[in-house]
């Protein structure tokens, strides 16, 4: 899972599928996990923002959840084949550390 920066993008739909997975806008992973926009591609490379994408079986087939972890932050987008946000929830798990996705 890779970002974009919002000047890339000006018409972009903010989640989108590529030949590696998904490629999220970072303006939308910034107001996820409280952060200017500036910083995510660094906090990316960094690996101080991880990510993990977890793909739907059975009922829940052609649907995805990406998973987006900073620090006590972890905020996910349940989203269709099509990269549509279906769904956005934000977790603030306070006292236990860093939280840290598999990459």
């Amino acid at each position: 899972m890779s970002t974009s920066r919002a000047s890339d993008n000006e018409t972009s739909p903010p989640v989108r599928r590529d030949d590696d997975g998904f490629v999220v806008d970072a303006t939308l992973v910034a107001s996820l996990l409280d952060l200017a926009p500036a910083d995510v591609p660094m906090l990316m490379r960094e690996r101080a923002i991880t990510s993990v994408c977890e793909h739907g079986v059975d009922n829940d087939a052609g649907k995805f959840r990406l998973n987006f972890f900073y620090g006590d932050r972890q905020a996910r987008l349940s989203i269709d084949a099509s990269g549509q946000v279906l769904r956005r929830s934000i977790v603030t798990v306070k006292g236990s550390g860093p939280r840290r996705g598999a990459g």
